[in-house]
């Protein structure tokens, strides 16, 4: 147990750990360490699984289709403030320093507002995913978790994580296919 607790320390890449019981335990001790088992390991794509688990792609096809109301209406607001610099620059030759001074002024306003407003659809759209992923994101862990206690794994890794160290790895270790079944069995 040690070792597996200094191996998920140093990569913190793990799904889950199992829990070692204490008929376990004593039995190890008693061996003196000898004859631990292996440490099985697994890794899967979570790409892979998003992409095959159903319900996804008309979560994604939701999203995308709200994500382009979102990019309208950000695109409409530059829109207005482009036009609003243009006619700026080109009034403000007769303006007076005054007049030039609270066109300015209005302009930066605007420009704040717009910034505030894109930055507001940013969060909505980011809300947004979050609420049409994450129920399928729930599933594909349930599942993850499901074939891990079945299959006694002590680490099952995401290949597709950006923090992923794995440099190669045994294609038999790859559970991706087993967990987009399971999936596919629960729609």
């Amino acid at each position: 147990m040690a070792r597996a607790a200094t191996v998920l320390a140093m990569i913190g890449l793990a799904v889950a750990l199992p829990a070692v019981s204490r008929a376990q335990a004593k039995a190890q001790a008693q061996a003196g360490g000898a004859g631990q088992p292996a440490l099985k390991i697994a890794f899967i794509s979570s790409q892979q699984i998003l992409e095959q688990t159903p319900g996804y792609a008309a979560a994604e096809s939701t999203f995308k289709k709200e994500y382009q109301g979102f990019q309208d209406e950000a695109q409409k607001l530059r829109q207005q403030f482009d036009s609003a610099v243009q006619t700026f620059e080109k009034q403000s030759i007769a303006l007076s320093s005054a007049a030039k001074a609270a066109k300015q002024k209005e302009l930066q306003q605007l420009q704040q507002r717009l910034e505030q407003r894109s930055n507001e659809l940013q969060d909505k759209s980011q809300q947004r995913q979050r609420e049409l992923i994450q129920p399928i994101q729930a599933r594909v862990n349930a599942v993850i978790q499901g074939l891990r206690a079945e299959g006694n794994y002590a680490l099952i890794f995401d290949a597709d994580s950006p923090t992923n160290n794995i440099v190669a790895a045994d294609p038999s270790l790859d559970i991706t296919p087993r967990v987009v079944e399971r999936l596919k069995q629960a729609k």
